[in-house]
């Protein structure tokens, strides 16, 4: 007589994928009786635990964990905040500008050459 196959199983288990190889406890054991060898397969999923002792450490691929939303700044908020980005950058080009021409005019006085006249007192 052939081979026959029994299978018998209860609650979830996962087979595929890493989880599968983390999660699962196979042992297989072949028994010789009169009739012939008998093989028996086991599997166990092992439970989640976070300090790893009774099972695995790392959380199933499927355990959805849902985060509190972001606080949202207002459209408003936002909108004051660019304006005052903007006048700020203005007045800082502004001061530049006035630099600019600041040290122009003294570059340009220092650079005028003084007439014999005025060096005479005349």
């Amino acid at each position: 007589q052939r081979a026959k196959a029994m299978k018998f199983g209860d609650g979830y288990m996962i087979k595929t994928g890493h989880a599968g190889q983390v999660y699962t406890d196979v042992a297989v054991r072949h028994v010789a009786m009169r009739q012939g060898m008998i093989g028996i397969k086991v599997s166990i999923m092992l439970p989640h635990d976070p300090k790893g002792i009774n099972g695995p450490k790392i959380p199933l691929d499927d355990v959805v964990t849902i985060l509190e939303p972001k606080e949202e700044p207002s459209p408003e908020s936002i909108l004051q905040a660019q304006q005052a980005a903007e006048a700020a950058a203005a007045a800082a080009a502004q001061q530049a500008a006035i630099q600019q021409q600041m040290i122009a005019q003294q570059q340009a006085a220092a650079a005028a050459p003084v007439e014999p006249a005025m060096q005479a007192g005349f």
